[in-house]
């Protein structure tokens, strides 16, 4: 009986060692980056992961059309904003929400969550949606090989930017 148990613990063991081995080289393929704006008050950081082309077709082949994308690669991508905003046309509290998109070929859905936490792949639970805005979907000429995330300040708003491949979206976000 002792040998079995000891057999399952080892076994065990190396589970969780691979497991904790594949997290850290999938880390290392599409590194963490945060980003950070601030004016009038106002803070926005973004926590995400930022996937490579590799040759790939991106958006409609890794990243399906019209179904749930983590926005990024591993963990969940969160958003946060240190007070209450308006993102897109609608008012949302200041917080730390999930962050995640729904890429169609000529707009994306940007959907904030408050199910924080999670490993990214998994969908969130819907029914914790806190505002959905729809974007329109920009074509950029030059091809960008990491998916990256900027927020950028102008006179009244701050724009929250994705760009990967040759597409590119805009969310604009403003103090309430």
């Amino acid at each position: 009986m002792k040998k079995v148990l000891l057999g399952i613990g080892v076994v065990l063991l190396i589970g969780i060692g691979y497991v904790l081995y594949q997290f850290s080289i999938t880390e290392s393929h599409s590194p963490k980056d945060t980003v950070i704006a601030s004016g009038d008050g106002l803070e926005i950081s973004v926590v995400y992961c930022q996937p490579y082309k590799k040759g790939r077709e991106i958006f409609g082949g890794l990243v399906p059309y019209d179904t749930y994308w983590r926005t990024g690669a591993n963990s969940a991508t969160e958003i946060t904003f240190s007070q209450n905003v308006m993102f897109g046309d609608k008012p949302v509290n200041a917080g730390t929400y999930r962050f995640y998109t729904i890429p169609s070929k000529d707009q994306w859905e940007v959907v904030l969550n408050s199910q924080l936490g999670e490993w990214g792949y998994y969908e969130p639970d819907y029914s914790l949606d806190v505002e959905r805005i729809t974007v329109p979907v920009q074509s950029m000429s030059a091809e960008l090989e990491q998916f990256t995330i900027t927020i950028d300040k102008n006179v009244s708003q701050f724009n929250l930017s994705m760009a990967w491949d040759k597409t590119k979206v805009t969310v604009p976000i403003s103090k309430q």
